[in-house]
């Protein structure tokens, strides 16, 4: 069997970290939204581009959020039943880093109604994968894998 570290360094996350991550985030673009298009929404959505910045280059664990899943969560729980590719939620982070900073960047361009709007489809995404587990930015590296988009490793 092999041990969490083991996994990690094969490139093996356990899949509850970045599920945990996707319910803070869900929670954070909640905020944005009841912000609206100020000022406000446009520094907690600029957070939460930065957070998927930190899940691009380092991977959904190593965020701040993976961070919390580490520290506080991980050790009341069990052994991991599952793990998961760490490629597909890194992959995750760079769509929710387009989403959100589209938002940013048109916010900055003086169009703050996309601020609440990227928030909104983040938060659809992020909602999908705390609630049942289903994270569409892994859906859709793994059809680009399929269709030969990105290659294996």
């Amino acid at each position: 069997m092999t041990t969490p570290q083991e996994a990690r360094s094969e490139g093996q996350i356990d899949a509850r970290g970045p599920r945990l991550g996707a319910g803070i985030t869900a929670l954070l673009l909640a905020v944005v939204m009841l912000l609206g298009a100020g000022t406000a929404g446009l520094v907690l959505l600029t957070v939460v581009a930065l957070s998927f910045v930190l899940g691009t280059v380092r991977g959904a664990e190593g965020t701040w959020q993976g961070w919390i899943y580490r520290t506080f969560v991980r050790p009341r729980l069990g052994p991991p039943t599952e793990l998961e590719d760490r490629r597909p939620p890194r992959f995750a982070q760079l769509v929710g880093l387009v989403v959100t900073g589209v938002g940013v960047v048109l916010g900055l361009s003086g169009v703050l109604v996309a601020v609440p709007v990227a928030a909104a489809v983040a938060f659809v995404a992020a909602g999908l994968n705390a609630v049942f587990g289903l994270c569409l930015g892994c859906e859709m590296y793994l059809l680009m894998r399929r269709w030969g988009v990105i290659r294996a490793a």
